[in-house]
């Protein structure tokens, strides 16, 4: 339960600050077991109810368990009756062999106490669990305040008095227990003690910067912010030694009885005397650096480092190592590591664009912000990074402050001119010299391929891929928008499907191939990985490098010339899903005859997909009566495919012909017999 001096403080300060040394009971209560078999000390005195365990042998034997009785005496057969109480355990074995040695010679003799007595005291006043508790014998008065929780909200932990006999015997200070270990007030308990909690004394709070924040009892009114801080560990060097605060209660004052007081932790600050209802803040030191000058970004190492007077930019950034970042050694590295794959298994490789292992620096602008201590504004200093540092230009070599910091950007960072970027474009297949090429600025893919020499004799230009990163993430967010449009509209088909469907088995059956043939064609959709390419939209024809459109290229691009390839392909919905040989002439159509129509293709939506990138669709070159023959019309070059899609409704017109006559007849027929019923009443 919570005291009220807790609720006070949690209103002034925001925190549920714990009572001192409370965990400790609540803990110890909890695992408190009075335990019977523990060694018995050697000033332990022997009285009613304690079990002695006595075996002998030699000229008497004896292995008996005996009780002290009430009397004090312990019986043994053979021996007698003799008085045991008040001797200590120490000299128990000795006085019994005096005992038995009137009456015997030549014996062995080993005495040990068994189950001690238990004793009975009362423990009252504000504690937790205040009554009467049956405590082993060598219980001492500590073991008492723990069995009952120890001190309530209204009890004091200062202030814990043995009455014994109508006298205070001992007065117990847990405080010194708690923070210094001392026991020195802790007696034995024995039968018929009584054990007193006080009234909590005066309460003060410890706040702040401090890793024991709690409430702290006073044990007089002399105690000062010394002992306090000393309760509680020390201050903390986390704590503000030049400024503490101090919240205090002065019930004298007319109006406000609480104000704040504020002094520094020196000799005479901790010195002075506390009161009761005193919160004492430790505030924390301030995160400011007296001589720091703050280099981040993107550099080899963001640190602070000491500033001194007349120290420059270069101080700061002696040479261009200090520029390079660890991410470009790590990338370094990862070259030479070698991927294990398993035997058996082929590694593919997996073509990514060209990317330089060192981000490039923005060498025109870093810049240095400063806290003007005037008006608390920030000021930005912008310099240039290539002059300062390579160039050691004087004018840029700007002189640093206390507080500064310096930031050096990257080309990612802030962008800077295509004539300052590092831009690398793959070019591979069929040119003169294949390879890695950085950009120059405005370049454009025909100047790019003049530069590589020229395409060779082999060249299929009508087939050229250009790929790009950016068009392929947009491939991606498109895809993903297709697929989520398409299982929306496949879902409202098969809603309206049930909804209209029939009661007969032929039509259960249609929809459930309808709903798998579109499950099946949004799976394929899912696993298509975008490439990114970009349509160039050539002529067939085109053969020279000046036909080239005039395309600017980006960062990370990758050009492919193929060679002429000998074939055309035709997939999906036909019964040879192959390549078949190219021949001048030869048109869609002519191919899907080489390759078979399967019962379930849908020639109506076919396309081809052009090697230059480009894609016709039947909707595009409808025939007479729309049954696509305009596309199948089309003639075919090198490279192309046509593309045959599988029917997602499968029922014929025929099929849909009878089902709408069987139905229209059925209703007819209903309409037939209601008339007849009418003029069969009307007779």
């Amino acid at each position: 339960m919570r005291s009220e001096f807790q609720r006070f403080v949690e209103i002034a300060t925001g925190r549920q600050l714990p009572v001192f040394g409370s965990n400790f009971f609540a803990e110890a209560a909890d695992s408190f077991a009075p335990v019977d078999n523990v060694p018995v000390s050697a000033d332990y005195v022997v009285s009613t109810g304690d079990e002695i365990v006595i075996r002998a042998w030699g000229s008497i034997e004896l292995d008996y368990r005996a009780t002290v009785d009430r009397n004090g005496l312990l019986n043994l057969p053979r021996v007698g009756s003799f008085s045991v109480a008040g001797v200590k355990a120490s000299a128990l074995e000795n006085h019994l062999r005096a005992q038995i040695g009137r009456l015997f010679k030549n014996f062995s003799l080993n005495v040990a106490l068994g189950q001690l007595r238990g004793i009975k005291v009362f423990v009252v006043g504000p504690t937790v669990k205040p009554g009467v508790y049956t405590l082993p014998s060598q219980a001492s008065l500590l073991s008492a305040v723990v069995a009952a929780g120890g001190p309530s909200s209204a009890g004091s932990m200062r202030k814990i008095s043995l009455r014994r006999d109508g006298r205070i015997v001992t007065v117990l200070d847990v405080y010194d227990f708690l923070v210094n270990g001392d026991k020195s007030r802790d007696l034995q308990l024995v039968a018929g003690d009584v054990v007193v909690f006080h009234p909590v004394g005066p309460r003060v709070a410890l706040t702040g910067a401090t890793d024991s924040a709690a409430i702290f009892e006073l044990k007089s009114a002399q105690e000062t912010v010394r002992d306090v801080l000393a309760y509680s560990g020390g201050a903390s060097v986390l704590a503000n030694r030049q400024r503490v605060h101090l919240e205090r209660i002065d019930p004298r004052q007319a109006r406000a009885k609480r104000f704040v007081e504020e002094f520094k932790l020196d000799e005479e600050g901790l010195q002075k005397p506390l009161r009761d209802g005193d919160v004492l803040a430790l505030l924390a030191i301030s995160p400011e650096f007296a001589n720091a000058v703050t280099l981040k970004g993107h550099v080899a190492q963001p640190l602070r480092f000491p500033w001194r007077a007349g120290m420059r930019i270069l101080d700061l950034i002696p040479d261009k190592d200090a520029l390079i970042t660890p991410d470009f050694y790590r990338r370094k590295n990862l070259l030479v590591q070698l991927l294990e794959v398993e035997q058996g298994h082929a590694s593919s490789s997996t073509k990514v664009a060209p990317a330089a292992l060192f981000d490039e620096l923005n060498w025109s602008y870093a810049v240095i912000e400063r806290l003007n201590q005037r008006d608390l504004t920030t000021q930005v200093i912008p310099f240039n990074l290539g002059a300062a540092v390579l160039q050691r230009d004087a004018a840029q070599n700007i002189e640093l402050l206390a507080g500064d910091v310096v930031t050096v950007y990257s080309q990612k960072e802030i962008r800077v001119p295509l004539a300052r970027q590092t831009r690398l474009v793959s070019v591979e297949g069929e040119v003169a010299a294949p390879g890695v090429y950085q950009l120059l600025p405005g370049e454009t893919l025909k100047e790019l391929i003049a530069r590589t020499g020229g395409f060779t004799p082999q060249a299929y230009i009508y087939g050229l891929e250009l790929s790009r990163e950016q068009t392929r993430q947009q491939q991606r967010d498109n895809l993903t928008a297709a697929l989520a449009r398409l299982e929306s509209l496949a879902a409202t088909q098969a809603a309206r499907a049930s909804a209209n469907r029939r009661d007969d088995s032929s039509a259960a059956n249609d929809l459930a191939v309808s709903n798998a043939a579109t499950q099946a064609q949004i799976s394929r959709l899912t696993r298509i990985q975008p490439n990114g390419r970009i349509a160039l939209e050539l002529a067939p024809s085109v053969a020279k490098l000046d036909e080239l459109p005039e395309v600017p290229l980006e960062h990370g691009d990758r050009v492919v010339i193929p060679s002429r390839p000998g074939f055309v392909t035709v997939a999906g919905a036909v019964v040879n899903n192959n390549a078949f040989l190219w021949k001048p002439g030869r048109t869609a159509g002519d191919y899907i005859k080489l390759a078979g129509l399967d019962e379930g293709a849908e020639i109506s939506n076919m396309f081809i997909l052009r090697a230059d990138g480009t894609v016709t669709h039947a909707n595009d070159q409808r025939g007479l009566f729309g049954l696509g023959g305009g596309l199948q019309s089309q003639p075919l070059y090198p490279g192309d495919a046509v593309v045959v899609p599988n029917q997602l409704d499968f029922e014929t017109w025929g099929r849909a012909l009878v089902r709408n006559l069987k139905d229209w007849s059925q209703i007819f027929s209903q309409f037939g017999l209601g008339a007849a019923a009418i003029q069969t009443l009307r007779r």
